[in-house]
Formats: C-alpha cells, sequence, structure tokens
C-alpha cells in the first residue's frame, strides 16, 4: 500500500458552483497568502492580489477544469480543484509553472476594492 495520500477526483463544474457561489474564498501559496476571489452568480468571478485592486471575470468547465477568463487577460487560466477536509485545493494546469494553492478562509463578504484610478 503507498504512503502518499490519493487525491480525490476533481470537481465538476456544478459541484465548484454549489461550493463557491455568494462565498469570498481566501487562497495560500506555501504558507503565504496568494489571494482571494469572490464567486457571484452566474458564473461571474472577482479577483484581488489583496492589493486593492480587482479584476472582474467569469469561469466555465471545460473537460473537467475550471476555466477563468478575466477582464485583463485574453486566454483562459485552467485549475484543477478537489475538495480536501480544509478546503479546497487547487492545481494550475498548464505552463511551465506547478502552481498549488490551498484555501486558507472563507468569508461571505465581498473583497475590498478600489476605485478606478482617475487621472487628472
Amino acid at each position: 500500500m503507498s504512503a502518499l495520500a490519493s487525491h480525490a477526483a476533481p470537481l465538476s463544474g456544478s459541484n465548484f458552483e454549489k461550493y463557491t457561489t455568494g462565498k469570498t474564498l481566501y487562497f495560500r501559496e506555501n504558507g503565504q497568502v496568494y489571494g482571494a476571489e469572490r464567486y457571484l452568480p452566474g458564473r461571474r468571478v472577482e479577483w484581488s492580489f489583496l492589493d486593492g485592486q480587482c479584476k472582474q471575470g467569469e469561469w466555465y468547465e471545460q473537460n473537467g477544469a475550471i476555466c477563468f477568463l478575466y477582464e485583463d487577460r485574453p486566454e483562459p487560466q485552467c485549475w484543477e480543484f478537489e475538495k480536501t477536509s480544509t478546503g479546497l485545493r487547487a492545481t494550475f494546469l498548464g505552463g511551465s509553472q506547478n502552481t498549488e494553492l490551498y484555501e486558507a478562509e472563507q468569508i461571505d463578504e465581498p473583497l475590498h476594492c478600489v476605485g478606478p484610478q482617475i487621472g487628472v
């Protein structure tokens, strides 16, 4: 028997939607805060690296992955989400990065976003 823990099956789009809609999830990477995402009805999202700047976007399911499109990036970012005993684990799919994020906190409040920068 392997000593390694087996991974849970990735969440389907409908299960991901049930788990996230109406919540703000904070994620960490390697023990450090990475960012937070607010999940809105209609598969819309709002992402922030917690710097006061928020990006609007949407998500969809594709080939078992949850893919995000944001207003400032035309290419999708696809992740595989698994539900663990401590929350979600997100694994980035594609690219040379081996990014894994873990749910650190879950709240029912919006993100703190400052308004658009207005020139003088």
